[in-house]
């Protein structure tokens, strides 16, 4: 069969009657991207405005604004947005943020430009105790809209991509009816003009498969791991509920936040280790300084070390900057010092070094503790292991983090022995070129 003839006869019998049809179905899939990453959008400044709101409280008769940084980083998808805020009483004194920042009606989300920039707000009204005529403050949050109209874009595409899957699978789905959806497209034989389609499709499914089983990972570690404290918060709350007693209520209540406390944390560290599995999201290239994410991360332990009377202390000369996902190196650097922290006995030392050395970075993290034993020094990076006898309470996780982060910004984590019986942790990441440029969200000044 002659090339133009094919041409000619998926003209007649494909290509002009879906045409129309697509052409409609793209108006429409359009207009429902456009909805869906409005909802999605307004949801997360909503969640942001609520976040900063709840931290929002009188201390020592002023009332104090405290931005967490989590309201910042859930816009931090990867498409270098920036977030804008403004918190202020009920008589309009600005208390942190942007003064000259559009606010939203109470009823929605707005589209306003701002700094010659687009930018979607909502603004949310909050009550705090003690506050008199101040409260209910009003929390305004804004973002501009590139990862909005990414996700338009990926929506649409997503729909676009569905409407040509019939052109795609016609000749598989007439010579193997019955194979599975996410089967790749096998077509021997096939012309050249369609070829760059059935390898799309066939490279578009193989991504879906591993998003799927990442997916289906989560959710059996999330019930696995989640059933235990579930039960045990569950139990401590029906016994507060029996309780008449006030010191064994207290007592109990005790227990029930702490254990609310650590639920938290293994939430947290599942999703983190979501995050961190390949094909879970788009590969960010951030140009971070590990020696300044490090010491941010000390100042934050440093509380929990002081308590303990723990010598927590940063070995350093000078910047060490590398490529990767910012978020999650952090993450790695709070997983490696709190395990540190968590298995160091009292009067015990934890010393975090940084250093350039050759090409590579090189991130140390040595403690006092009781080190792990040199045959299960690999398996402590598998999910949910936990050394046999363990005094230390923990999920498991802490490592299996660590290694997914490290190996997906191309570098490597060892284990070995520490001075007396202490353990050491060495992070090697390949040191960002001075061309390198940063990406990723951009964050407001701070207050």
């Amino acid at each position: 069969m002659k090339i133009s003839s094919l041409r000619l006869q998926l003209l007649a019998w494909v290509v002009l009657p879906l045409t129309a049809l697509v052409t409609v179905n793209l108006w429409t899939s359009q207009r429902n991207a456009l909805a869906t990453a409005d909802l999605v959008t307004d949801r997360m400044l909503v969640g942001s405005a609520r976040a900063i709101a709840e931290r929002v409280a009188m201390a020592e008769g002023v009332l104090d604004a405290t931005i967490p940084p989590a309201a910042i980083e859930m816009f931090d998808t990867g498409d270098r947005d920036s977030v804008y805020y403004r918190v202020e009483t009920a008589n309009g004194r600005l208390l942190t943020g942007y003064p000259d920042l559009p606010q939203a009606s109470q009823s929605g989300s707005i589209e306003a430009s701002y700094r010659d920039r687009r930018l979607r707000l909502t603004t949310l009204s909050h009550a705090v105790i003690g506050a008199g005529t101040d409260s209910p403050i009003r929390v305004t949050v804004g973002v501009t809209l590139a990862g909005h109209d990414a996700m338009v874009q990926r929506l649409w595409f997503s729909a676009f991509a569905q409407q040509l899957a019939p052109l795609m699978r016609l000749r598989d789905t007439v010579r193997s009816p019955d194979r599975s959806d996410l089967d790749p497209v096998e077509v021997p034989g096939a012309q050249s003009e369609i070829r760059p389609l059935i390898d799309a499709l066939n490279a578009y499914m193989e991504r879906v498969r591993a998003q799927m089983a990442a997916q289906r990972r989560f959710i059996a570690n999330a019930a696995h791991q989640l059933r235990t404290p579930l039960a045990l918060m569950s139990t401590q709350a029906s016994y507060v509920l029996r309780e008449s007693a006030a010191d064994r209520r207290e007592e109990a209540l005790v227990a029930l936040q702490a254990g609310s406390g650590r639920l938290a944390r293994l939430a947290e560290q599942l999703l983190t280790l979501s995050r961190a599995e390949p094909g879970s999201s788009r590969p960010r290239a951030d140009r971070i300084d590990l020696t300044e994410a490090a010491r941010e991360v000390l100042e934050t332990h440093a509380p929990k070390a002081v308590e303990r009377n723990i010598d927590l202390g940063l070995e350093e000369a000078g910047p060490v900057p590398v490529i990767g996902d910012g978020t999650m190196l952090r993450e790695m650097i709070v997983n490696l010092v709190d395990n540190a922290l968590r298995y160091t006995p009292a009067g015990g030392t934890v010393t975090v070094q940084l250093a350039a050395i050759g090409r590579e970075g090189v991130l140390t993290v040595t403690d006092t503790g009781p080190g792990i034993p040199a045959e299960e020094r690999e398996q402590v990076f598998e999910r949910f292991y936990r050394i046999a006898g363990a005094a230390e309470e923990g999920s498991g996780l802490g490592l299996a983090i660590v290694r997914e982060v490290v190996e997906n910004a191309g570098g490597s984590v060892a284990l070995g022995g520490a001075a007396g019986s202490g353990l050491r942790v060495e992070v090697r990441l390949p040191l960002a070129a001075p061309q390198d440029r940063p990406t990723g969200a951009v964050r407001p000044p701070a207050r």
